[in-house]
């Protein structure tokens, strides 16, 4: 794994972690593509970040900050790792927290949220985590990537998302929500 663009643009990224899977280098590039410039000055969620791979990218991207949110203990050394290799540290904030805890109890907000959870995560664990984003985890202006296996044939689009796209990549589907 890889940071494709910006000023980290080439970084060799540190092992995955077992049991991690994170999202591909080609589908991450078709992500952030897409993104274009809503990723400039963003403030980010890694949430279910695993390697940090995606938040990274938007740091590298221009992103402001980003929040990587793991509950895993090898994920969040991972993330301390590959930021501390992309010397984006200074420009982070690292939560080793189950995501719908730190969502439930955050005052922060972002502009973008990518969120990339195991594929064996149940549909109602991820309504609670956009219902959670949607309710006081969004600032005006957002947008949401929501990574689901490709296979997956409860696509999950709450009443204020508004699906902007559809990427699909090896196993992956990337879906796009941006605000109504």
């Amino acid at each position: 794994m890889r940071v494709i663009a910006g000023e980290a643009k080439g970084l060799k990224l540190a092992p995955v972690p077992d049991g991690t899977r994170p999202l591909s280098d080609r589908a991450r590039e078709g992500l952030f593509s897409s993104l274009g410039p809503t990723v400039h000055d963003a403030k980010v969620f890694d949430l279910y970040a695993g390697t940090g791979a995606v938040g990274i990218e938007a740091l590298s991207r221009g992103a402001e900050h980003a929040v990587f949110v793991d509950h895993g203990q090898a994920a969040t050394r991972t993330i301390h790792a590959n930021l501390e290799k992309a010397r984006l540290t200074g420009r982070a904030t690292v939560r080793r927290r189950e995501v719908v805890s730190f969502l439930d109890r955050t005052d922060e907000r972002a502009t973008l949220a990518c969120l990339d959870p195991p594929y064996d995560t149940p549909v109602e664990q991820i309504e609670r985590v956009l219902a959670l984003l949607g309710e006081k985890g969004l600032s005006p202006g957002w947008t949401v990537a929501l990574t689901r296996p490709k296979r997956a044939s409860n696509l999950v689009i709450p009443v204020h998302f508004s699906l902007a796209r559809r990427l699909a990549y090896g196993d992956s589907l990337v879906l796009v929500y941006r605000e109504v």
